[in-house]
């Protein structure tokens, strides 16, 4: 599904990703961890074109998209939910929804299917983002990716700043659409989250991956745990 070969991005003089190489497969959850700094949101926004890498590949479904503008990878079936949800403060929930919408490539999602995944949204579809609470705000996040029916959904952070009740619902949701055969990329802190989640766990440091394992196996590595992440 989407194959990311020896990519390297600098930020101006700052050397961020160094050779950076995954893959995701159709229909599998693929977790990228690290501290804080380690190039994780520069990843995610390589695989969007907003910051194109200088040098490598990335190729969704066998073709290349690397130089390609963010509105035509979008186009070509790559979703986001953003790290801070990014929902415009005058719109309503409706109304995110609806621009955001696609026809389906398959995957099927539509307005009322998006709404039954979150009930929430339905008693909130004509308030305004301003008036959702975090929660609320990082559903209509992941909403407005659903509805524009993406090939692979990449989601930078999305347990941040939530409370953990929140966080377990998200959980529940992400579970649903791994049954669903939704192919995702999941960048994250929160590990215990991560490793519920995900088939696969990539760990980044200083612009690299070092790391690639099931999530039994890192939860069992005390070492690698320590080294990488800090617990």
């Amino acid at each position: 599904m989407l194959e990311v070969e020896d990519i390297h991005t600098n930020y101006g003089e700052s050397y961020v990703l160094q050779g950076v190489s995954l893959r995701v497969d159709q229909g599998e959850v693929v977790a990228v961890l690290g501290r804080n700094g380690v190039g994780k949101s520069t990843l995610i926004r390589s695989l969007i074109g907003l910051t194109p890498p200088r040098r490598g590949r990335v190729l969704l479904k066998g073709e290349d998209i690397t130089r390609l503008p963010a509105h035509e990878i979008a186009r070509r079936g790559v979703g986001l939910v953003p790290q801070g949800r990014r929902i415009f403060a005058s719109l309503a929930v409706g109304e995110h929804l609806q621009i955001g919408e696609r026809p389906g490539n398959g995957s099927g999602w539509s307005l009322p299917r998006v709404l039954d995944l979150f009930p929430r949204l339905r008693e909130r579809l004509h308030n305004r983002g301003n008036k959702l609470s975090g929660g609320e705000q990082q559903m209509l996040a992941c909403g407005r990716a659903l509805v524009g029916n993406p090939d692979i959904l990449l989601m930078d952070e999305p347990s941040e700043g939530l409370a953990p009740i929140l966080v377990r619902e998200l959980g529940r949701i992400l579970a649903q659409l791994k049954t669903g055969g939704a192919s995702i990329l999941l960048v994250e802190q929160n590990l215990a989250f991560a490793l519920r989640i995900a088939d696969r766990v990539y760990l980044m440091s200083k612009g690299k991956i070092v790391h690639e394992s099931r999530p039994d196996e890192l939860r069992r590595d005390e070492e690698v745990k320590a080294r990488y992440l800090g617990v």
